[in-house]
């Protein structure tokens, strides 16, 4: 009985990841698409206001990080990303199925398709294509990629912060001992 349990998980557990790299490549194809879209379009052309003075599409060739940092370091941006999507395969392969871990679910893979999408870029061309301008706020050009991050980003703050408590996220494995933990660890070893 408790073997067909487990092959019961194991199976629903390996369709939510075939649904998960499915979603991710969606989401990739759209980053992609968009970013070559801008290629086509928008490069070596003025910038295209969509609400004047506030949002346009212009063309840049990012060869650093976020706000033009670490210019040229391709090998470290593509080792962080796959770090970064390493770390979050394991996470999806361990979190449990229930459904309070769906929206953690959901924005692991915005996070994992908005890495693999800006790391086929630094593969492919040296450079990550950012074409989306808040010029309002002078804010820095960025890509679809990009959204996918900062999206997740907030919702993980907002999730952690008043949605998950400590116990929820036991099954990543590094929650801290207290003192009153690891005394009553100690007292059932000495039993």
């Amino acid at each position: 009985m408790k073997e067909n349990k487990e092959s019961t998980i194991t199976k629903q557990k390996t369709r939510r990841l075939l649904v998960d790299l499915a979603v991710m490549l969606v989401l990739i194809l759209a980053d992609q698409a968009a970013k070559y879209a801008a290629t086509l379009y928008l490069k070596g052309k003025p910038a295209i206001p969509l609400i004047p003075n506030v949002l346009e599409l212009n063309y840049l060739e990012n060869r650093g990080a976020a706000f033009g940092m670490l210019q040229n370091q391709k090998i470290f941006f593509v080792f962080v990303a796959a770090v970064i999507l390493a770390a979050i395969v394991f996470v999806l392969t361990i979190m449990p199925l229930k459904r309070k871990y769906t929206a953690l679910h959901i924005l692991l893979i915005m996070v994992a398709a908005g890495a693999a999408g800006n790391m086929i870029d630094r593969l492919r061309l040296d450079y990550v294509v950012d074409f989306i301008s808040f010029v309002l706020i002078h804010f820095p050009i960025f890509n679809v990629a990009d959204i996918y991050v900062t999206i997740a980003t907030v919702f993980f703050v907002i999730l952690f912060l008043f949605y998950y408590k400590e116990e929820d996220l036991e099954f990543l494995g590094f929650q801290q001992k207290t003192a009153e933990t690891s005394h009553s660890e100690k007292i059932g070893e000495k039993q």
